[in-house]
């Protein structure tokens, strides 16, 4: 399981890109420079901005949902 560290199946490149979600969620946008280094090494610059976008995106639904109290969907 990826909450606790466990990898799984995933590629180096998806893991670092967990790690930056997971970081960008948990930090309110803010990454460390080891994250964002290991990141680096994976991608291009404008897939990094991609995964961002993505990230910012679902936690911006997220956020509204929660404020708005949405049930989640089935």
């Amino acid at each position: 399981m990826l909450s606790r560290g466990e990898q799984g199946d995933f590629s180096s490149a998806w893991m670092a890109a967990f790690r930056f979600a997971d970081e960008m969620t948990r930090g309110g946008g803010r990454v460390s420079a080891a994250t964002y280094d290991a990141l680096e090494r994976e991608w291009t610059p404008a897939q990094i901005v991609e995964i961002a976008a993505v990230i910012a995106l679902f936690n911006y639904f997220n956020r509204l949902a929660n404020a708005l109290e949405i049930p989640p969907t089935k």
